[in-house]
């Protein structure tokens, strides 16, 4: 699932149609803490996402290889760990992941090395839009309608001669 600007920036859509909604996602790997896990709610009606975006050594990070890997499920149900960054300080602190989306739960663990790394990205929350969230709002845009087409409607009086004295 992929949002672009023009697809998700307004929340006026049929019903059936998702919204979504974008949060800035952020954490640090190291020796001390060698893992995170990302979870959404466990609410019905909401999918959680994460969508990764950089992966990038932290300040102190040592001349070695600092492996990244996360593990999700593929589309059959199997869970699978996947590298997705072998960072070095002296020739790759940085890696730009663009939009590397992926279903909860993901786990995102330093592999190799001691980092610090830096996962960041967006925490990307799709919940279904029903047609009640939406009469409400018809009904006040219709109502705008009618009163402009009223305005519209009425005639436009000439303006009155002052005469000459």
């Amino acid at each position: 699932m992929s949002c672009h600007d023009d697809d998700c920036s307004d929340d006026h859509g049929l019903a059936g149609q998702s919204k979504l909604e974008s949060f800035l996602f952020s954490c640090e790997l190291s020796s001390k803490v060698p893992f995170y896990t990302f979870q959404g709610d466990e609410e019905e009606d909401l999918e959680h996402f994460l969508e990764l975006r950089t992966v990038c050594l932290g300040e102190g990070a040592k001349e070695e290889s600092n492996v990244v890997e996360v593990t999700a499920m593929n589309h059959q149900g199997k869970t699978i760990s996947v590298p997705i960054a072998n960072l070095h300080i002296s020739c790759l602190p940085m890696v730009s992941l663009g939009e590397f989306e992926l279903k909860a739960p993901v786990t995102i663990r330093l592999k190799a090395g001691t980092g610090p790394v830096t996962v960041s990205g967006l925490h990307l929350i799709a919940s279904q839009v029903e047609e009640s969230d939406f009469s409400d709002e018809d009904d006040e845009d219709n109502d705008d309608e009618d009163d402009e087409e009223e305005e519209e409607i009425t005639p436009i009086k000439p303006a009155k001669k002052k005469q000459k004295q």
